[in-house]
């Protein structure tokens, strides 16, 4: 079974990295390698309640290669991390095969939520540099995320998500609009009443001023 789900994890980095020269190479020096070889051996110790073995396992790797892989996560074979600096897994968070997974990666939770508190990504998903996946929803198969992207709430699938906060420009391949609009926002409207305000007060100063001008000429 470890030899089956690591054969997978190297035929991932073969499929995705054209800089991939052999097998054993990936296996030497790929750190998204080592680091789920790690988790494997740390949800092993998760599963059989020796959880504090199993976070030590998880902080070791971490430090061996940058990657920090929650014991409790689930990580299908055939994921790929790529180069992996920086990417953070939280506990209740779901990979499935094919994802790619690039460096400086969070699937994280908002700290407002209970239960399940991390991203599910289905198959074949690839998340871009620097993508903040935080929340307990979906990630549907195909779908690609942009680097830099912030996402809180589900992305259909094939779709593609870009922007602060994350929106869905594309689905499969199409342009689309962003399917749910982000909620007004009070403080901007508010800026915007004072503004229109503001004109106001500056024409009726004006009027005022007209008026008064015209009274000194007339007294003249």
């Amino acid at each position: 079974m470890f030899f089956r789900k690591l054969k997978a994890d190297i035929d991932a980095v073969m499929r995705n990295d054209p800089a991939a020269r052999s097998r054993f190479e990936v296996y030497l020096t790929y750190s998204g390698v080592r680091a789920l070889i790690w988790h494997r051996r740390a949800a092993v110790m998760q599963r059989i309640k020796f959880r504090l073995i199993a976070r030590w396992m998880s902080q070791w790797a971490k430090f061996r290669t940058g990657i920090e892989i929650h014991p409790a996560a689930k990580i299908a074979p055939g994921v790929f991390i790529d180069h992996g600096a920086g990417v953070v897994i939280g506990e209740t968070a779901e990979v499935e095969t094919g994802v790619v997974i690039y460096q400086g990666v969070t699937l994280g939770g908002t700290g407002k939520e209970k239960g399940k508190r991390h991203p599910t990504v289905r198959k074949n998903a690839v998340i871009s540099c620097g993508a903040k996946v935080l929340g307990g929803f979906e990630v549907g198969e195909g779908a690609r995320i942009g680097a830099g992207a912030v996402v809180l709430r589900e992305v259909p699938p094939y779709a593609t998500v870009v922007g602060v906060p994350g929106r869905v420009v594309r689905i499969n391949g199409e342009k689309v609009q962003d399917l749910i609009p982000e909620k007004e926002d009070p403080l901007l409207k508010e800026v915007c009443a004072l503004r229109e305000r503001v004109f106001a007060l500056e024409e009726e100063l004006r009027a005022l001023k007209e008026d008064q001008r015209e009274e000194n000429h007339e007294d003249l």
